[in-house]
């Protein structure tokens, strides 16, 4: 009996969908492609790859299938192919000289509408959401970087240390710095406003 694919999305977990995909098995890859695109293609987005996001996570997923035989499962699937496309992001920002992040902004428009009884709260929340959104852009690269991974995208010291390819004592730091630059920038931006 022949497993239906969303069946197979449920029951096949990573370790055994990458097994299955080094060993030739197409559909199990696919099981793969299906549980982490939209990750993935929010990664590159919120790390600027803006409306290179789609050509960014496709040449992620092709790199990450090439590469299965590299791949040693440490930390898991998800953080290794985030780490795929965080490289092919900075290859886009390298390869076109783009400012890093110009896509947060829309990043913080697309998420979903809140119901929010109150129209001038909303103008509020959207005020500050993109001012910090802004303040984030305007962060040195790897201070960028780090604050997306770990908070924009809510993964682990763990899992953005494998991503950024760091130990996790310099994330844990260098999320530290970047905390403390940015609100030295939202006070700064406060004062300035007042």
């Amino acid at each position: 009996m022949e497993v239906s694919r969303p069946h197979m999305v449920t029951e096949l977990d990573d370790a055994a969908a990458v097994t299955r995909a080094r060993a030739g098995d197409l559909s199990a890859y696919d099981v793969l492609v299906a549980r982490y695109t939209v990750p993935a293609h929010r990664a590159a987005v919120l790390l600027g790859a803006g409306a290179d996001a789609d050509d960014v996570v496709q040449e992620a997923f092709v790199k990450a299938y090439r590469q299965l035989s590299r791949y040693r499962g440490e930390s898991g699937f998800r953080p290794w192919l985030l780490a795929i496309v965080a490289n092919e992001t900075r290859n886009l920002h390298r390869s076109r000289r783009r400012r890093d992040g110009l896509v947060l902004r829309a990043a913080a428009h697309e998420q979903p509408e809140r119901l929010v009884p109150d129209p001038a709260e909303t103008v509020l929340a959207d005020e500050r959401r993109n001012r910090l959104v802004e303040q984030i852009r305007l962060l040195d690269h790897r201070d960028r970087e780090v604050l997306v991974l770990r908070f924009l995208l809510d993964l682990s010291e763990a899992e953005t240390a494998e991503t950024l390819g760091l130990p996790k004592g310099t994330v844990k730091s260098r999320t530290s710095r970047a905390l403390a630059r940015l609100r030295g920038r939202l006070v700064v931006g406060e004062v300035r406003g007042a």
